[in-house]
C-alpha cells in the first residue's frame, strides 16, 4: 500500500511539474510577445514623421524629443526652441518632433507660421491645453476652452478690455501705485539688495486684486497674504507639476477621462470661496463696481445677447485666469527689464529721463496720455519680451485636416503644433546678436521692417491675449513709479540671472537681487 501510494505521488509530481514548465514557457513567451508588440508599436510610433516624408529629431523612449523629468536641465521652452533651431540651421521649412509618444509639428518657415496663427485660424482654432470642467473646474478658462464655447466667451468678455475701458481702470491702477511707491521709497533707505522680482509680485497681485476682484489686497503690508500664497505656489514650478504638464500637454483626452486635477484643490477652493464672497455680497446689496467680475456678474445675469448667462464655475475660472495671467505675465516682464537696465545703466538712464520729461508735461503725475507717450519705455517693454517670452512656446491643435501651404504634408486632424517663440526671438535672421539687449529694434521705423509673425509675445491672430492692454499699462506705470526717482544696479555678490527650467512659464531661477539708490 505505502509503495502504490508513493508512485501515486510520483506520478502526480511529475505531472505538476510538466505543467509548471509549460506554464512557464507560456509565460516567457507571452511576456517575449508583448514586449515584442510594444518595441514595434513604439518603434511604428516613432517613424510618424518618416512615414510623412517629414525631417525629424531621433526620439528617444519614453520621452520622445523632451528631456528626462529626473534630469530636466534646460527645461521644455528651451529645448523645443533648440529643435527650432537645429531646423532652422539645416534650412527646414518645419520638422516634426515628440512629446513621450505624442507627435508634434513644429513650424520654422514665419510665412507657415503666419497662415497657421491668422490666415487659416479656422482650422487651428482650439489650443489643446487639457482642462476639465467637471473635476477641475477652474482650468476651463478662456485660455483653454475650445471651439464654440471659446468664439462665445471670447465676444462677451471682450468689452472689458477696450482702450476706453483701460482709461476707467488706470485710476485704480494708479491707487496702487501708492504702495509701490511707499515700498520703494523704504527699501531705498535700508540700503540692502531687494529682490525686484517679489517686488514687482506684490504690485501685480495689488493691482489685479483691485481690477479683478475689487479687493485690497495690500501685499506690501503683508506679503504672506492668502492671495500671494496661492499665487507664489502656483507658479513655483517642481518635478511634479513638470511631469504633470507634460503628461497633459501628450495625452489630454486620456486626461480628460482620468479626471486628472492640475490646480490644487487648496488653490481652486479658496479662489472660489473669494469669487462667491464677493458675487454673493454685490447681488444682496446691489453693489456694482467697474471690475472685471461686475462684467461676468452682467454676463451671469443675462446682459449679454451672446450665448447663454455664466455658470458660476464659469465666471470663477475666468476670474482666476485673469488674476494668473494678469499678475505673472506683468511682474516677470517689470523683472526682466529692470535687470537688463541694472546691467546697463545708459538704457536705463534714457527710461528715466523719458518718464520725467513726459511727467512734467502732466503737471508732475503720472497719467494715462502720459503712459502711452513713454515711447522708448514701450521698447525697452518689448525688447524685455523679446528676449524674455514670458510664454515661451505656443500650442495649437489642427482641427481638421489641414495641407501646409507649398509643401506635399496634410496636418492629420488633431495633429499637436508647438512654436517656439523662444527659438524665433533668437533667431539672428530676424534680431541680429539676440542675446544682447538692444530696446532700439523696437523704434518705430525698426518695427515696420518686422515680419507679423517674427515678434509675438501675447500671441497672435484671433487667439491673441485678450488682456494685453491692460497688462502693458500696469507694467508700465510700475516701471514708472519705481524708475522715475531711483536706480537700480547689480547685486555685486550676485550679479546673474538663471532662468529656472522647472517652472511653467518663463521666469527667473529664485530672487533677482537689486542695490536701489534716489537720484536728483
Amino acid at each position: 500500500m505505502m509503495c502504490v501510494q508513493f508512485k501515486v505521488r510520483k506520478v502526480i509530481h511529475f505531472y505538476y511539474k510538466g505543467i509548471m514548465e509549460i506554464r512557464s514557457q507560456d509565460l516567457v513567451i507571452l511576456l517575449g510577445s508583448v514586449t515584442l508588440c510594444l518595441y514595434l508599436y513604439i518603434k511604428w510610433i516613432y517613424n510618424y514623421w518618416g512615414r510623412r516624408n517629414v525631417p525629424y529629431l531621433k526620439p528617444r523612449f519614453p520621452f520622445g524629443n523632451v528631456e528626462p523629468i529626473w534630469a530636466t536641465k534646460l527645461g521644455f521652452h528651451q529645448t523645443i526652441a533648440n529643435i527650432y533651431k537645429e531646423f532652422k540651421t539645416k534650412g527646414y521649412k518645419f520638422g516634426g518632433a515628440f512629446t513621450l509618444l505624442r507627435p508634434a509639428f513644429v513650424p520654422v518657415n514665419l510665412d507657415i507660421l503666419k497662415h497657421i496663427m491668422i490666415k487659416d485660424f479656422q482650422y487651428f482654432v482650439d489650443r489643446g491645453v487639457y482642462y476639465n470642467e467637471e473635476t477641475d473646474p477652474l482650468s476651463a478658462h478662456l485660455f483653454s476652452i475650445e471651439g464654440d464655447k471659446w468664439r462665445s466667451l471670447r465676444t462677451r468678455l471682450s468689452p472689458t478690455f477696450t482702450s476706453g475701458k483701460m482709461k476707467h481702470m488706470f485710476q485704480m491702477v494708479m491707487d496702487c501705485g501708492k504702495g509701490l511707491e511707499d515700498e520703494v521709497q523704504k527699501l531705498c533707505k535700508n540700503k540692502q539688495p531687494v529682490d525686484i522680482k517679489e517686488i514687482g509680485a506684490l504690485f501685480t497681485t495689488n493691482v489685479i486684486g483691485s481690477c479683478a476682484f475689487g479687493l485690497e489686497c495690500n501685499c506690501f503690508e503683508n506679503p504672506n497674504n492668502e492671495f500671494r500664497h496661492h499665487t507664489r505656489e502656483f507658479f513655483k514650478g517642481g518635478i511634479g507639476r513638470v511631469t504633470r504638464n507634460l503628461v497633459t500637454l501628450t495625452f489630454p483626452s486620456l486626461c480628460k477621462k482620468l479626471g486628472v486635477i492640475v490646480f490644487p484643490e487648496d488653490t481652486t477652493k479658496f479662489y472660489k470661496d473669494v469669487v462667491k464672497n464677493i458675487v454673493d455680497y454685490r447681488e444682496a446689496n446691489n453693489v456694482k463696481r467697474n471690475d472685471f467680475v461686475q462684467l461676468l456678474l452682467n454676463i451671469k445675469n443675462g446682459d449679454s445677447s451672446e450665448g447663454n448667462a455664466f455658470t458660476f464655475d464659469e465666471i470663477a475660472a475666468q476670474a482666476f485666469v485673469f488674476f494668473l495671467a494678469g499678475f505673472e505675465t506683468s511682474s516677470s516682464t517689470m523683472t526682466f527689464a529692470f535687470y537688463e537696465m541694472a546691467k546697463d545703466q545708459e538704457v536705463q538712464d534714457k527710461v528715466r529721463e523719458e518718464i520725467r520729461r513726459v511727467v512734467a508735461k502732466y503737471d508732475g503725475k503720472i497719467t494715462y496720455d502720459g503712459i502711452m507717450e513713454m515711447t522708448y519705455m514701450s521698447q525697452v517693454f518689448d525688447e524685455a519680451l523679446r528676449k524674455y517670452p514670458i510664454v515661451a512656446t505656443l500650442e495649437r491643435i489642427a482641427t481638421k485636416d489641414y495641407k501646409v501651404p507649398d509643401s506635399d504634408l496634410t496636418l492629420k486632424k488633431g495633429t499637436k503644433v508647438l512654436i517656439s517663440l523662444q527659438g524665433i526671438h533668437h533667431d539672428p535672421e530676424y534680431f541680429p546678436n539676440p542675446e544682447k539687449f538692444d530696446p532700439d529694434r523696437f523704434s518705430p521705423e525698426n518695427r515696420e521692417k518686422l515680419h507679423p509673425c517674427a515678434y509675438m509675445p501675447f500671441g497672435e491672430g484671433p487667439r491673441i491675449c485678450i488682456g494685453l492692454r491692460f497688462g502693458i499699462m500696469q507694467a508700465k506705470i510700475g516701471m514708472a513709479i519705481m524708475l522715475k526717482d531711483y536706480k537700480y544696479t547689480l547685486n555685486r555678490n550676485n550679479p546673474d540671472m538663471e532662468l529656472s527650467s522647472k517652472a511653467p512659464l518663463l521666469a527667473p531661477k529664485g530672487d533677482v537681487l537689486l542695490h536701489i539708490e534716489k537720484v536728483d
